[in-house]
């Protein structure tokens, strides 16, 4: 095994590998489009609210509750109709609730 000797920085380390780099260009597609219906979600959702991966045409949105998600749901026809008139090709939107854990 041959082991380098010296530090890579991060946009390095993406760039020299196609792995790294397709998840570093999906991270920032998912970013966009959530920028993208921003404007579609209610003022009080939008902290609530993080992008998730993309598989496919299938996007995911984390959600901090169940709350925000039920909203949320309401407005997905609305979202993936203002996304695919972006040019994105989503045909669902996924909804994950990721909650937080208190340390005690």
């Amino acid at each position: 095994m041959i082991r380098r000797n010296h530090a890579f920085t991060l946009l390095q380390a993406t760039q020299e590998s196609e792995t790294l780099s397709r998840l570093c260009d999906l991270a920032t597609e998912s970013a966009q489009r959530l920028k993208s219906v921003e404007t579609l979600l209610p003022a009080s959702l939008r902290a609530c609210i993080k992008p998730g991966p993309i598989e496919g045409p299938v996007w995911c949105l984390l959600l901090e509750s169940n709350a925000a998600a039920a909203k949320v749901k309401q407005l997905l026809p609305a979202l993936q109709a203002h996304l695919r008139s972006k040019g994105w090709e989503v045909n669902a939107i996924r909804l994950k609730v990721q909650m937080t854990r208190n340390s005690n």
